[in-house]
Parts: C-alpha cells; structure tokens; sequence
C-alpha cells in the first residue's frame, strides 16, 4: 500500500489542540491550545485554559501603560505555553477586513489575528484597539513534524476552533466546551484511557 496519506500536509491552524487524558507533558496536561499557525515548519499556539496570577492591569503596569477599559483590567493573563514566556502574545478580533494595523500581526482566520506588538497594547490603552482580546506570556511551538507525531500517538484531540470558547466562555468550562465541538464527554475519554 503507497505512503500518499502521510505525504500530504495537514494543516490545523484555526483548530483546537486538546490534550488526551494520558498526557504526560505537565506543561500540556489538561489544556486546549489554540493553533495560530500550521504548516511544513511546524506549529505556534496558544494555552487558552490556564490563567496565572497576574491581571492585565498588572501586565499593562509592568509596560508602562494605563488600561482604562473596565472589562479589561481584571482578567487574567494566561501562560500560552513554555516557550518565551517572558513575551506578550495578544490573540483579538480583527479590527476589519483589511487587518494589519499593528506592526507584527499574524491573520489567521474567522478573523481572528494575533499581535506580538506594543502598539496592540498601547491601542488597548488608550481604549481603542480590539473588543474581544486574549492576552498570553508564552506560546506553545511545534518543530517540522512533531505535533503530527503526538497527534498519531494520541496525544491530542483535534477540532475546529470557536472563538466563543476563548472570548466568552468561563476558563473553567473551556476544555468541555472544546470537547463538546467534537460530540465528545470528558467521561467518555476518561473510560478510554489505557485502551489501546
């Protein structure tokens, strides 16, 4: 039988990572990662259910920024996974169609884009720039190859991503949420676990 299935990419940019109950990376353990980018390269993401202590009024203090948007200020930064945890990764609604008013953004799709930019916080200061934002330290990379590797090996579940499950659902309820896009019930995994 030909190869031809593994010859022809993947790409699950826009898609939701979630983790399998057997993972056994604790950086990934439990999460639903958000994929920004995918392709022969490898892959960048973003954690979206693990909130750490620190509001975005902190973050926005640590840069030398007012944030004046009251729906902002008290929500939490999350840690987007291990990799350059020291830097900002800013996922939001597209301003319009056009995108592209910061100076480092990646469009992605749905139109959701993601900024690595001061000038998306600065914008969010001044209480202009995207309504709907979700701020990350960190990110979560894939080299060439690897996350079709620990897709195959059942590391990780995948589905269309809904924004909804980032913007408006409670970080509590986000990995059944992402779950429940594929018809699937944690306690139905957990049951899975071990049977190979």
């Amino acid at each position: 039988m030909s190869s031809g299935a593994s010859s022809t990419p993947i790409n699950l940019t826009n898609q939701f990572l979630i983790a399998m109950p057997g993972m056994s990376d604790g950086n990934f353990a439990g999460t639903v990662v958000y994929l920004c980018e995918h392709n022969e390269k490898g892959a960048l993401g973003l954690v979206i259910n693990r909130p750490i202590d620190i509001s975005l009024k902190n973050l926005f203090e640590k840069v030398d920024l007012p944030l004046d948007r009251g729906d902002l200020a008290e929500r939490p930064v999350y840690l987007g996974g291990p990799v350059q945890t020291e830097r900002g990764f800013v996922l939001h609604e597209s301003l319009d169609d056009e995108g592209g008013h910061y100076n480092s953004t990646l469009k992605i799709a749905q139109g959701l884009e993601m900024t690595t930019s001061r000038d998306v916080l600065e914008a969010l200061s001044n209480g202009a720039g995207p309504r709907k934002v979700f701020i990350t330290l960190g990110y979560s990379g894939w080299s060439a190859g690897q996350l079709e590797d620990e897709i195959s090996r059942n590391g990780w579940l995948t589905v269309n991503a809904d924004p909804a499950v980032i913007f408006d659902t409670p970080v509590e309820q986000r990995y059944d949420r992402a779950l429940s896009l594929l018809g699937v019930d944690r306690s139905f995994l957990m049951g899975e676990a071990g049977h190979a």
